[in-house]
């Protein structure tokens, strides 16, 4: 396999994965220097969500009308320009606006990067070049918070968008020199209300339920934003059904295959998008870490997540994606309820061995999910495989943190206190079992179920000896 193709798109996507969580360590120190709350700076955090569910179900056309390397290389300009805007501003307005541009950027990044790896990829290699591409999604959430907590510490809190620049211009330079242009250009009309259909159904959901988990405006606001986002989903699938060339092709979802990729992975997201928020929580106010002991503790799932890439291959080749991604969720999701029986007591060593197995099974089940979206899809339609793919796992991760901020809420007023380790381990335990429901996504896929990628042919005879 050509590893400088996934490496270059890895780089990436790290630094975009990385900047989507590297401020929440940093909240406070931004808006005392801008003159505003933390609680209201989240609305810089919603507002780069936002972003990216608005434009993610267009980029699948934007890299079909203009190449998905061209695309690639402009959404790593418009992140730059982004982070360098936020750096410089002194205002929570001109902050929000600034995030919101980096999230054009992102929405961009992440799916056309996707995209350009599976039609520069041959079908039989396409599980180790996800295992590459899916290390930055993992590592990137870990490292931001210690990362941003170093940077704000001992320099000031512009570094940590500032990095960003020496990074995407080394992006774009590899991308231009070693980005295969492989691809025909087609002219595809554009969905204009199925953009928009879209952009408010996706948005309106992300945004309700960050709002819900994160109280920066009132609930009310968030579950009106939910609701609107709802009926404008209902609305979509309307008009899809109408529409000759949709924007978000619905029509996948009759490949039973791609509809357990997308609802298996979905559905354990909600547990993987919970646990980067329950985890260093549950350190600080549980255990009574600081926030950048507490990023040192969960950063050792990353080493896991690396780990995983060199079995990775190897492995669905011998147990195929249905055994793999059935199992691989319940020993992934059980893992995530161990975190409900960690306690001050825990001896430290232990804590970090789980993290990392639980690292290395949660990249493992990543990688197979993600291959498998395209394992039986056709070349011509990726494009529009990539940004259904993408909008699933940004609503899957926002609503595990929503599911997660509201078990916390529901726990402590049961008890009518403050937060306490028992709400922790209550979350985890609820999550993992959520996480777990993916079993049931893959259990109806045949053994051989994307046998092309995997490698895996279960009814195939060994040749005679001669």
């Amino acid at each position: 396999m050509n590893r400088i193709v996934p490496l270059v798109l890895a780089v990436a996507l790290f630094m975009e994965q990385m900047d989507s969580t590297v401020i929440s360590t940093s909240l406070p120190a931004i808006a005392a220097d801008i003159g505003t709350s933390p609680i209201a700076l989240k609305l810089a955090l919603t507002a780069y969500l936002v972003s990216l569910a608005v434009f993610i179900p267009v980029s699948g056309w934007m890299a079909d009308r203009f190449g998905a390397k061209n695309v690639f290389r402009a959404a790593i300009v418009v992140f730059v320009l982004g982070s360098i805007a936020c750096a410089a501003s002194n205002s929570l307005l001109a902050f929000v606006v600034s995030r919101f541009v980096q999230g054009v950027g992102g929405a961009m990044m992440t799916p056309v990067g996707r995209l350009v790896l599976v039609r520069s990829t041959p079908r039989s290699e396409l599980v180790g070049a996800m295992a590459w591409l899916t290390v930055p999604a993992l590592v990137g959430p870990l490292v931001g918070p210690p990362i941003g907590g170093f940077l704000t510490t001992y320099f000031t809190w512009h570094w940590i968008f500032l990095i960003n620049v020496p990074i995407g211009v080394l992006g774009i330079w590899f991308a231009t020199r070693y980005l295969p242009d492989v691809e025909t250009l087609i002219q595809r009309k554009l969905d204009v209300p199925g953009f928009f259909l879209s952009g408010i159904a996706a948005s309106g959901v992300v945004f309700g339920l960050s709002v819900v988990s994160l109280p920066a405006l009132p609930a009310w606001v968030g579950f009106s934003t939910l609701g609107v986002g709802i009926v404008s989903t209902v609305l979509y699938l309307i008009h899809a059904k109408r529409t000759p060339e949709p924007l978000l092709a619905l029509d996948l979802f009759k490949n039973q295959v791609f509809r357990a990729s997308i609802f298996g992975g979905s559905l354990f997201r909600i547990g993987v998008g919970a646990t980067p928020f329950l985890l260093p929580l549950m350190f600080q106010i549980g255990f009574g870490m600081t926030p950048f002991q507490s990023g040192l503790m969960t950063f050792i799932s990353a080493a896991g997540a690396i780990g995983m890439k060199f079995v990775t291959k190897w492995f669905f080749r011998k147990t195929g994606f249905r055994n793999a991604l059935m199992y691989g969720s319940l020993i992934a999701a059980s893992f995530i309820a161990m975190n409900g029986f960690f306690t001050p007591e825990t001896p430290t060593a232990l804590i970090l061995g789980l993290l990392l197995v639980s690292g290395f099974f949660r990249s493992l089940f990543f990688t197979g999910a993600n291959a498998l979206a395209y394992a039986e899809v056709p070349n011509e339609q990726t494009s529009l495989a990539t940004p259904i793919a993408s909008v699933a796992q940004q609503i899957s991760i926002a609503l595990g943190v929503a599911v997660a901020g509201g078990i916390l809420e529901v726990s402590t007023n049961l008890h009518g206190g403050p937060l306490q380790l028992s709400d922790f381990h209550t979350a985890f335990f609820l999550v993992a079992a959520i996480s777990s429901l993916a079993f049931f996504s893959f259990m109806p896929m045949k053994p051989d179920a994307g046998a092309e990628v995997s490698g895996h042919y279960p009814d195939a005879k060994p040749a005679p000896a001669e």
